[in-house]
């Protein structure tokens, strides 16, 4: 998929399937089917059901899209890990 005609939307995973692929919510509603881009596979990256995620859709299908982003947890009621004082 060329870079310029790509939308880029967010959305919050809510189903793993089987090879890779996960059923994401985008923030109208709407469901689609996205698998992982070669980066994140590349690197090791997990993905699991409740992390929000940036994909890419093509214009010309608007039911599938491919992961490019996990975005990081914004919860303010976790603290930070403390470090080890020696």
């Amino acid at each position: 998929m060329a870079e310029g005609n790509a939308i880029e939307v967010e959305g919050k995973v809510v189903a793993v399937l089987p090879g890779t692929m996960f059923k994401v919510q985008l923030a109208n509603g709407h469901v689609v089917l996205a698998h992982i881009s070669g980066k994140l596979r590349k690197n090791f990256i997990k993905i699991a059901a409740g992390d929000m995620v940036k994909m890419e859709m093509s214009p010309y299908d608007l039911e599938k899209a491919r992961i490019t982003f996990r975005m990081k947890e914004q919860n303010p009621f976790i603290p930070p890990p403390r470090r080890r004082q020696y």
